[in-house]
């Protein structure tokens, strides 16, 4: 888009801000990963960090996150996913119990960017980076990996926008239109 998303406004707030408050509620830390950390220096109540390997798409930024993570386990989103559900996270984090990954998948196949990973994940991560593959889901074989169904996640998503993530400009104003015509809350 040629922008940072973070910063883009939907029902009157950026999207950043709106990840940010659903995660304070429901986590003791919260770390922003990104390759413009003086971008994020408003954000005190979140550590931010610099990509370890930079310019490794998402899956480095996962990879950074994890390692500075405090805690073992990490739920894991994009910050251009408007439909984040509080529900679905603590859902996803009840489902932990001993797997490396706990991951959505779809018709559209694994939601990647909305799942939970543990600190198991950092070695193969590395090993998919370094072998120049980063395609997200590619480090999964081997891992103890727990996918939630579309119907385990149909609650959570009755209108099937939960993962809706935008991409282009023209997704933008089509979702800004869709919601001032429905009159739609974005779901918190």
């Amino acid at each position: 888009m040629g922008i940072n998303k973070a910063f883009l406004e939907m029902d009157e707030a950026r999207l950043i801000d709106r990840i940010l408050a659903i995660f304070h509620e429901l986590f003791s830390e919260t770390i922003i990963v990104t390759n413009d950390p003086l971008s994020y220096t408003e954000f005190t109540s979140a550590t931010t960090v610099t990509d370890i390997y930079k310019n490794k798409g998402a899956l480095g930024g996962i990879y950074s996150g994890l390692f500075f993570a405090s805690e073992y386990y990490s739920f894991v989103t994009a910050c251009d996913m408007p439909f984040l559900n509080k529900d679905l996270i603590i859902y996803l984090s009840q489902q932990v119990n001993k797997h490396d990954i706990v991951v959505p998948l779809t018709s559209k196949g694994f939601q990647p960017l909305h799942a939970i990973y543990s600190k198991n994940c950092l070695t193969p991560i590395k090993k998919h980076i370094d072998a120049g593959r980063f395609k997200i889901t590619g480090f999964y074989k081997g891992l103890r990996v727990l996918t939630i169904t579309e119907e385990a996640l149909h609650p959570f998503d009755k209108n099937g926008q939960l993962f809706l993530n935008i991409n282009t400009p023209k997704e933008l104003e089509l979702l800004k239109q869709e919601i001032k015509n429905n009159n739609k809350i974005i779901d918190k």
